[in-house]
C-alpha cells in the first residue's frame, strides 16, 4: 500500500504545474457547487431569482475599521462604455488613409476605482484611479502593441487624452494612474483642510461635477477648461480648504499647475497674436462658492451631484474664478513675446425639484455662464475618444473636434424630467434630458449655438443605467459657422 501511495505521488508529481492547478480549480468548483445545492434543496431557485430581480437596494461597499464603525474604508468602482456612430468632420481620415464620412465604434470612456478611509473622525485618506477614453486607435502606451495603423497618414494627437496613433501602438493596454490623491484633516465642523492631487475646484459647480450620476450622458468638457494641460485631468496639486457655513458651502484652493506650453504665436494671415500655455511656475488660486436655499448637500466628497432623481430638494446658487498668473503668452509682429494672466470665472444656479412624491417625478436644471480669458485668440479644439486623422478641411480638424475652450464666454444649460415609475413595468425608470450651449470665442467672428438630446434608462437609480444622446456641434470655416455634425452615443453605465 506504501509502494502504492508513493507511485501515485511520482505520478503526480510528473503532471505540469499549470495541469495541476487547472485539476484543483475544477474539484474546488465541485466541491463549493455539491456544497450549495445541499444548502438550497428546500428553496425554489425561480423564486430566489424573482426576490433578487425585485430587490434594488444598494449598499456600499465598505468595512469598518472600529466597532462603532466612526473610521472606514470604503470602495467605489463604475464604468462607462460607449458605442458610437459619428459623423465626421469635413477631410477627415480613416484609419486605412481614405475618407472617412462616418465612423462607428465602441471604447471605454471611463473605468475607475476610489477608495477612501475615515482614518480617525478628524482624519481622511482618498485615492482614485483608472482609465479614460480607450478606442480601437487610441488611448493605450506607446509599446502596447501594434494597432497596425496604415503607414502615411497624417497623424494628431487627441487633445483630451494625450494619446497619439503616431507610433502605430498606442491603443492597447492602458496605463492606470491617479486623478486624486490627498489628504483631508477636520479642523471645525466648518472648516476642512487637505492636500495633494485634489479635485476641490474652482470656477462652477460642474468643474467638480461627479461622473457617477451625471444628468446628460458627459459633461460639456468646457466645464474643466484646463483639461489635460494645467492640471491632470481635471486635477491639480494644493492645498485647500472646504467646508459649509449655515447655508453657505465653499472650497478654496492654492494649486501649483503643472507646467506646459510652448507659448503663442502670432497669426501674419491676420495679423493677430494667437495665446497659449507657456511653461511657468506660478501658483495658482481657485474657488466657488454657493448659497443653498433648501436642503443642504454633502459635501464630504468634492463631487457634485447632477440628478437626485428625486429624492433631494436643491436650489443653489453660486460663483467661482481661477486665476493663474503669466500661464499664457503671444508673439508680436516684432518677434517679442507677451505674458498673459488664466483669469476665468463663472456664476450658476442647480436646481433639483421633487414634483409628485408618489409618483417619483423629478425636475432638475443647471445653467451657467462663463467668462474665459486664456489671452488674446486663445483657443482648443477638443474631441472626445477622437478615432479620426488627418488634419481635416475644417477649422474644427479631424474626427469629432470642435473649439471647446477659448476666450470668450460661454452660455449652457442643461434640464431633465424624470418620469413616474412603472411605465415599462417593475422599478426601471426614464429621463429625458436635453442641453443648449453657446459659445462666443474671440478667434472667430460669430458665436454658435449646439445641443444635445437624451434620455436615461435607469435599471437601478444611477448604479445600473443606460443612455442615449444625440450631439450636435458646428463646424467653423474662415471663422465664421458654416455647418454641423452629429453624433449618436449609447452607453452602459454601472457603479458599485
Amino acid at each position: 500500500m506504501l509502494h502504492l501511495s508513493r507511485k501515485i505521488r511520482y505520478k503526480i508529481s510528473m503532471v505540469k504545474p499549470s495541469v495541476r492547478l487547472f485539476a484543483l480549480s475544477i474539484l474546488t468548483l465541485c466541491f463549493f457547487k455539491v456544497q450549495a445545492q445541499d444548502s438550497l434543496r428546500t428553496e425554489s431557485y425561480s423564486a430566489l431569482d424573482e426576490a433578487n430581480e425585485a430587490d434594488l437596494s444598494y449598499k456600499p461597499i465598505a468595512f469598518k475599521l472600529n466597532p462603532s464603525g466612526s473610521r472606514y474604508i470604503r470602495f467605489m468602482i463604475w464604468n462607462q462604455i460607449w458605442m458610437r456612430v459619428t459623423e465626421n468632420n469635413p477631410g477627415t481620415l480613416g484609419v486605412d488613409g481614405l475618407p472617412r464620412k462616418q465612423t462607428a465604434d465602441i471604447g471605454i470612456r471611463r473605468a475607475r476605482i476610489l477608495t477612501y478611509a475615515q482614518v480617525t473622525p478628524k482624519v481622511l485618506l482618498l485615492a482614485h484611479f483608472g482609465i479614460n477614453n480607450q478606442t480601437f486607435v487610441n488611448g493605450g502606451v506607446p509599446g502596447g502593441g501594434n494597432s497596425g495603423n496604415a503607414g502615411g497618414i497624417p497623424i494628431i494627437t487627441n487633445p483630451i487624452t494625450g494619446a497619439s496613433t503616431a507610433d502605430g501602438a498606442s491603443a492597447k493596454k492602458p496605463q492606470l494612474f491617479f486623478h486624486d490623491v490627498w489628504t483631508e484633516f477636520k479642523v471645525t465642523k466648518e472648516v476642512f483642510l487637505g492636500a495633494g492631487l485634489h479635485y476641490w475646484n474652482g470656477i462652477s459647480r460642474l468643474s467638480s461635477q461627479g461622473t457617477l450620476n451625471l444628468l446628460t450622458l458627459d459633461a460639456p468638457i468646457f466645464n474643466w477648461p484646463l483639461i489635460e494641460l494645467t492640471d491632470q485631468f481635471a486635477r491639480q496639486f494644493g492645498v485647500y480648504a472646504k467646508g459649509q457655513v449655515g447655508k453657505w458651502d465653499y472650497r478654496l484652493a492654492v494649486n501649483k499647475p503643472f507646467s506646459v506650453g510652448n507659448g503663442g504665436t502670432f497669426d501674419e494671415i491676420n495679423n493677430r497674436p494667437i495665446a497659449a500655455n507657456t511653461p511657468n511656475d506660478n501658483w495658482a488660486t481657485q474657488g466657488y462658492i454657493a448659497y443653498q436655499f433648501f436642503e443642504k448637500e454633502n459635501n464630504k466628497l468634492p463631487f457634485f451631484v447632477g440628478s437626485y432623481l428625486g429624492t433631494k430638494k436643491v436650489f443653489n446658487i453660486g460663483g467661482g474664478w481661477h486665476h493663474h498668473p503669466e500661464a499664457t503668452s503671444s508673439k508680436n509682429q516684432d518677434g517679442t513675446f507677451n505674458k498673459h494672466d488664466i483669469a476665468l470665472w463663472s456664476i450658476d444656479s442647480f436646481l433639483d425639484l421633487p414634483i409628485n412624491p408618489e409618483k417619483g417625478t423629478a425636475l432638475t436644471a443647471y445653467a451657467v455662464y462663463y467668462h474665459y480669458d486664456f489671452g488674446p485668440n486663445y483657443l482648443r479644439n477638443i474631441g472626445i475618444m477622437n478615432v479620426g486623422f488627418g488634419p481635416g478641411t475644417s477649422q474644427n480638424g479631424p474626427g469629432n473636434a470642435q473649439p471647446t475652450i477659448g476666450s470668450g464666454n460661454i452660455f449652457y444649460f442643461q434640464t431633465g424630467y424624470l418620469l413616474p415609475e412603472n411605465i415599462f413595468g417593475g422599478k426601471t425608470k426614464l429621463q429625458p434630458f436635453g442641453t443648449l450651449t453657446h459659445k462666443n470665442f474671440e478667434f472667430f467672428e460669430e458665436g454658435s449655438w449646439q445641443y444635445d438630446l437624451g434620455v436615461n434608462y435607469f435599471l437601478n437609480g444611477h448604479q445600473a443605467k443606460l443612455s442615449f444622446q444625440y450631439s450636435n456641434r458646428p463646424i467653423f470655416e474662415n471663422y465664421r459657422k458654416t455647418g454641423s455634425a452629429g453624433e449618436f452615443i449609447l452607453q452602459t453605465h454601472i457603479f458599485i
